[in-house]
This record gives structure tokens, C-alpha cells and sequence, in this order.
């Protein structure tokens, strides 16, 4: 036992004498944030401020982002005056992509994020303009499966009041036939 004890002893004054390593410096990839907020951060919070909005102070932002965009052409001001269109419920599909379209292309925009907002902007205004077209061309379908129907059911109730007509003529000859039937044995 005590010779366990003397080379655990030994063992541990042997470590003793080596330097402590300091723990290895842990690589953290911090990004530097500049004090201005990019484009990203700007649409970003534009987008935030159109969603609080209601229709009748959305329909003015609107119109204020067109203004400003005409008397400021910049591609931010275009793509602030697409966003407001597209938020907006009464906002035209083709006043958007005659906005975006430029500035989604490849190599359209000087700044990426212009680039990619413009793009996605672009793929849902497209998005949005399908789904409108296959509203209404449902729409027109049940329009004309609703007339058919009626159509239909018009004949329907046409025949069945014939055939109640028809109905009450064979009942009134049937009629007529057991009374000349019985005419014709009683006077036999």
C-alpha cells in the first residue's frame, strides 16, 4: 500500500514540474456589424412597417412611394414603391413587374440585396398572378356548371309537369273507359 501511495506521489510531483499549456484560443467568427444598416436591413424593416398598415394608410404610403421614387430614381425607391404596390389590395401585378423586372435580372442591380429582393419579390408577384388567373378561370367554371345545372333542373321540372299532365289525361280517359264500360253492360 504505501508503495501505491509513493508512486501516486511521485507521479503527481512529476507533473508538477511541466508548464501549464494555456487552453487553445477558441476561433469565433464574429462579423463586424457596421453602424449603417445595409439594404436588407432597411427593406426588412420597411416590409415591417407596410404589414402595420391599413388599406386607406397603405393606398397613401403608396402614393407617396410613388412620388418619391419619381422625383428620387433610385433602385431603392423603385423597390420600396414595389413593395407598397404589392401589399396593396387594389396593387396591380404589371406596375410591380414593370418595376422588379430590371432590377431582377441578372446583374441588374448593383447591390445583392436590391437583386435579391427584386427577385423574390418577382417569383411572388408571378405566383400571385397564376393563382388569380386559376381563381377565375375556376371561378368561370362553376359560373357555367351553375347555369348548366339549372339548365337542367328547368328541363327536369318541365318534364315532370308534362308528365303530370300526361298523368291526368290518362287518368281522365281511364275514366271515360270504365264509364262507357259500365254504360255498355247495363244496357245490355
Amino acid at each position: 500500500m504505501k508503495f501505491a501511495f509513493t508512486v501516486t506521489a511521485l507521479l503527481l510531483a512529476g507533473c508538477a514540474g511541466f508548464p501549464e499549456q494555456p487552453p487553445a484560443p477558441v476561433k469565433t467568427a464574429l462579423v463586424a456589424r457596421p453602424n449603417a444598416p445595409t439594404t436588407a436591413d432597411e427593406l426588412v424593416a420597411y416590409i415591417a412597417r407596410l404589414r402595420a398598415l391599413d388599406e386607406a394608410t397603405l393606398s397613401l404610403e403608396t402614393t407617396r412611394q410613388r412620388e418619391f421614387a419619381r422625383l428620387t430614381p433610385s433602385e431603392l425607391a423603385r423597390l420600396k414603391l414595389a413593395l407598397a404596390l404589392a401589399a396593396a389590395p387594389q396593387g396591380d401585378e404589371s406596375d410591380v413587374l414593370a418595376l422588379v423586372d430590371p432590377l431582377a435580372r441578372p446583374g441588374g442591380s448593383k447591390d445583392a440585396d436590391v437583386n435579391a429582393m427584386a427577385s423574390f419579390l418577382q417569383g411572388m408577384v408571378i405566383e400571385r398572378r397564376r393563382l388569380k388567373e386559376s381563381a377565375s378561370a375556376a371561378g368561370a367554371k362553376a359560373r357555367e356548371d351553375r347555369k348548366a345545372w339549372e339548365s337542367q333542373k328547368q328541363r327536369a321540372d318541365t318534364l315532370q309537369e308534362r308528365n303530370a299532365q300526361l298523368q291526368q289525361k290518362l287518368d281522365a280517359l281511364t275514366d271515360l273507359e270504365k264509364s262507357l264500360s259500365s254504360r255498355k253492360t247495363t244496357g245490355n
